[in-house]
């Protein structure tokens, strides 16, 4: 696993492997939730979000705190850094 760095800069994330790391978590949530079958209603049931919460960061519209990163990880049944690769 490697180590991965981001810094902010006013409100902008550096690019880290061409993505910003909200970009990032939005895109391996989406992925990972699909392929368990679940729409975002389910997956909010599961991670005791409220379903727009989930829509909002799979868009990249919200930034979770790392509160809510590890409670969609659990949900998903991985770690929060594999929501972060």
């Amino acid at each position: 696993m490697s180590l991965i760095v981001c810094r902010l800069i006013g409100d902008s994330a550096v690019h880290i492997k061409g993505m910003d790391i909200r970009e990032r978590l939005a895109k391996n949530l989406r992925l990972l939730r699909q392929e368990k079958g679940w729409s975002q209603e389910a997956f909010a049931d599961e991670a005791g979000l409220h379903r727009t919460y989930i829509s909002d960061i799979e868009r990249g519209a919200r930034n979770p705190t790392i509160s809510v990163v590890d409670k969609l990880a659990t949900a998903l049944g991985v770690t929060p850094g594999r929501l972060l690769d």
